[in-house]
């Protein structure tokens, strides 16, 4: 069994063991690149993927044609003359339709890949993995070596939805990613800045509030809600959850006076109104 690592911080690095080396596994470098017959590769047969983009697809074998296929597919061999392809199906698709004969390879051995699927596994149910490296390595047991999310979510024990929505957080614009990695928001904020992809100016006016007015995820839940329905009242929508609340009804009806709380991710704050200087001093001798 492949040993694990220990440490953060060393990006995709931290997802492989220390005596397998990533490069020599999975090399997509010109060294150890060989030129396979395209009518001697499959496609592997528990592919995840099932539906393929065609416009894409023509895309890249225009692509195809003008430069080549500059990352070489990841196959293994499995009998004389017959591979399986482990990484690169829409290369493989798209160079069928440029009219290739050949496409260039790596070829790896079943033990090989085994052995970087185990370490893999046993490096994502580490504790000390931040999501982002949970996530890529969620990513690479998809991509590259064909698992489902239901089977990756067995594996890891746990739910599928836990799985699927770790993955996506790859989607993020990587100033976002980069903000969770640095602990400047959570995995709860990022899901909330990932439902806004196609929205840039409302991911970053999310993001804003999120430093600036330290919105808890609730808020920013609220926020992204409230955009879908009506972008001009989505920041009010979050600062009414802000000003009303039960216990600031509370503190309102005691001390006669406008009370405002705001939870953050890290607690919160009072803000109790008043109009002068001895409209304060009646507040403080009424709080001592």
């Amino acid at each position: 069994m492949a040993k694990k690592l220990t440490g953060l911080g060393k990006g995709l690095d931290a997802l492989f063991p220390t005596n397998l080396d990533r490069d020599e596994v999975l090399k997509t470098d010109r060294a150890g690149v060989r030129e396979i017959f395209i009518e001697f590769i499959s496609p592997k047969s528990n592919q995840p993927r099932t539906l393929f983009d065609n416009e894409k697809i023509e895309q890249l074998s225009y692509s195809i044609k003008q430069h080549g296929i500059l990352q070489p597919l990841v196959l293994v061999e499995i009998g004389l003359d017959s591979y399986v392809i482990v990484a690169g199906e829409r290369r493989y698709r798209a160079a069928k339709i440029a009219g290739l004969t050949k496409v260039p390879a790596v070829v790896r051995t079943a033990n090989e890949l085994e052995q970087l699927e185990i370490a893999l596994v046993e490096n994502i149910q580490r504790e000390d993995l931040s999501p982002l490296e949970q996530a890529a390595g969620i990513k690479r047991l998809y991509d590259e070596f064909g698992q489902s999310y239901q089977q990756i979510a067995k594996r890891l024990g746990k739910a599928e939805s836990t799985v699927v929505n770790l993955s996506r957080l790859m989607q993020l614009p990587e100033k976002y990613q980069e903000a969770l990695r640095q602990s400047q928001i959570t995995e709860g904020h990022a899901r909330s800045l990932l439902s806004l992809n196609n929205d840039p100016e409302a991911q970053e006016v999310l993001f804003a509030n999120i430093l600036n007015k330290h919105w808890n995820v609730r808020q920013a839940e609220i926020f992204v809600n409230s955009y879908k329905k009506n972008p001009d009242q989505s920041e009010k929508a979050v600062n009414k959850t802000m000003q009303e609340t039960p216990q600031s009804k509370i503190l309102a009806k005691k001390l006669n006076r406008m009370v405002r709380i705001k939870r953050t991710a890290k607690g919160g704050t009072l803000n109790i109104s008043f109009q002068d200087d001895n409209d304060l001093e009646k507040l403080l001798k009424s709080l001592t």
